[in-house]
C-alpha cells in the first residue's frame, strides 16, 4: 500500500507545475500552451477520412491541411460566401476533375472558376470517352512518340486516337454559328460545355467532365491565357480558315471583377480556393486591385484564402507568394489573416481529401449559378465605376448605365 501511495503521489507530482516554473516570469506561457494536446490515439484501419483528418493531421503540412479544410467547411461554404477557385497543373489527366472537381461543382462548393486552359483541353477527352492510361514516369520517351503514345508523367493519352482526335472535333465545333462573334471565355467554356454534357450522354457516362458540370450548374470558367493551350491553338488554327471567333480577356477581367464587388456589396464575402499557382492563380487574386486601383473603388480585399502550393515564396515568383504579402497588393483584406491558410503538399493528394472532408462534413449549397448573373453584375460594375469616378466615355458621351 505505501508503494502505491508513492507511485500515486509521483504520478500527481508529474501533472503539477513545478516551483522553479511557478517563480519564472513567463505572463504568456499559458496563451502559447493552450492548444490542443498531442496525444492522438492508435490508428486502427476503421477511421473515417474527415474524422483521421481532424484527429490525426496535427502538424506541419497535414497540420495546414487540416486548417483549411475546417477554414473551407465552417467559414468558406457559408451561403453569403462567393468562392472562386483556381486551377493549375495536369489535374485532369489525373482524374482529378471526375473525383473532385466535378463534385465540388455539383455540390454547389465553388462559384467560379480560374483554370488553364490545358486542364479544360484535356477535360474533353472524358467527355468524349477517349481513354487516359496510368502509365510509368520511367517510360523511354522515343519508344513512347515512336508508339504514338504521349506522356505527362507517369500519365499515358494517345496521340492519334485520344489529342489528334479531340482536336478535329473540337475545330468542328468551334466553326459552328455560335461561335462566330468576339465572346470572353466562360461563353466559350459554356458552348463547350454544353456539347461535353451531351458527349456524356450518348457515351452513358456521368459526372465525367468539368465543363460539363459547369455547363450544367452555371458555374463560369475562364482562362487566363486563352492561347496558352490545345483549345487556343485551334481557335487560332481555323481563323486562319477564316472563323470569326474572337477571345477578348477584357471580358474576363470585368466578369469576374464583378463578381467579387457583387458579392460584398450584396452584404457578403469573397473567398478564393487556390490549387497550385501561375497564371489563374493571379487572375482569380488581381480581382481585387482592378476593383482598388485601376477602377478606384474602394475595397479592402479577399476574406478568405485557401491555397495549396509545390512552390517556395522566397523565389519571387507568385506561385509561391504568401496571402500576407498578397496584403501588400489589396488582394486579401489585412484584417482577413487569421482566415489565410497556405498547405505546402501536392494538388493531387490535398483535392481528394479536402473535397471528401466538406462533402462529409457539409450539406450542398444552393447554386450561385454566376453565369446567368453576368450581364446584371456587370452593369452593376459598369455603373459603380463611372458613378464613383465622375468620367464620361473616352468619345466624351454619358455612360450607358441604364
Amino acid at each position: 500500500m505505501a508503494n502505491n501511495a508513492r507511485h500515486s503521489r509521483y504520478r500527481e507530482d508529474l501533472s503539477e507545475t513545478p516551483e522553479w516554473l511557478k517563480k519564472k516570469k513567463c505572463p504568456h506561457r499559458d496563451k502559447f500552451m493552450s492548444g490542443q494536446r498531442i496525444l492522438p490515439k492508435n490508428l486502427t484501419g476503421k477511421e473515417k477520412l474527415a474524422d483521421l483528418v481532424d484527429a490525426t493531421f496535427l502538424a506541419y503540412n497535414s497540420a495546414r491541411l487540416k486548417e483549411g479544410c475546417q477554414l473551407f467547411v465552417e467559414k468558406m461554404l457559408a451561403p453569403e460566401v462567393t468562392i472562386g477557385m483556381s486551377l493549375s497543373g495536369a489535374l485532369t489527366p489525373a482524374g482529378l476533375g471526375c473525383s473532385a472537381i466535378v463534385p465540388l461543382i455539383k455540390a454547389g462548393f465553388v462559384d467560379w472558376i480560374v483554370s488553364t486552359g490545358a486542364i479544360l483541353y484535356h477535360d474533353m477527352h472524358f467527355a468524349l470517352n477517349y481513354p487516359v492510361r496510368v502509365g510509368s514516369f520511367k517510360m523511354d520517351d522515343t519508344e513512347l512518340r515512336d508508339n504514338d503514345i504521349v506522356r505527362v508523367y507517369d500519365v499515358l493519352l494517345g496521340y492519334s486516337d485520344c489529342l489528334m482526335a479531340t482536336d478535329e472535333i473540337l475545330r468542328s465545333i468551334l466553326v459552328q454559328p455560335e461561335f462566330q462573334k468576339e465572346m470572353g471565355t466562360a461563353e466559350l467554356h459554356y458552348l463547350l460545355g454544353r456539347y461535353c454534357a451531351e458527349w456524356e450522354r450518348k457515351a452513358g457516362l456521368k459526372d465525367v467532365s468539368v465543363l460539363a458540370a459547369a455547363y450544367r450548374a452555371g458555374v463560369p470558367c475562364y482562362t487566363s491565357s486563352p492561347g496558352d493551350s490545345t483549345i487556343g491553338m485551334n481557335v487560332a488554327g481555323v481563323e486562319l480558315r477564316g472563323n470569326k471567333l474572337r477571345v477578348n480577356p477584357s471580358i474576363d477581367v470585368n466578369e469576374t471583377t464583378a463578381f467579387v464587388l457583387a458579392a460584398k456589396r450584396a452584404g457578403g464575402k469573397s473567398g478564393v480556393v487556390l490549387w497550385g499557382g501561375g497564371s489563374p492563380k493571379n487572375f482569380t487574386l488581381q480581382t481585387e486591385p482592378q476593383i482598388q486601383e485601376v477602377l478606384r473603388i474602394k475595397e479592402y480585399g479577399q476574406d478568405y484564402f485557401l491555397q495549396v502550393t509545390d512552390a517556395r515564396p522566397d523565389t519571387g515568383g507568385l506561385s509561391g507568394a504568401t496571402p500576407s504579402e498578397a496584403v501588400s497588393w489589396g488582394k486579401v483584406d489585412p484584417d482577413r489573416l487569421p482566415d489565410a491558410v497556405v498547405c505546402y503538399t501536392d494538388t493531387t493528394i490535398a483535392m481528394p481529401i479536402l473535397t471528401h472532408y466538406a462533402l462529409a462534413r457539409h450539406k450542398p449549397r444552393k447554386l450561385r449559378r454566376l453565369y446567368d448573373q453576368r450581364p446584371a453584375m456587370l452593369k452593376a460594375l459598369t455603373r459603380e465605376y463611372f458613378t464613383h469616378n465622375k468620367v464620361k466615355m473616352i468619345d466624351g458621351s454619358e455612360p450607358p448605365l441604364d
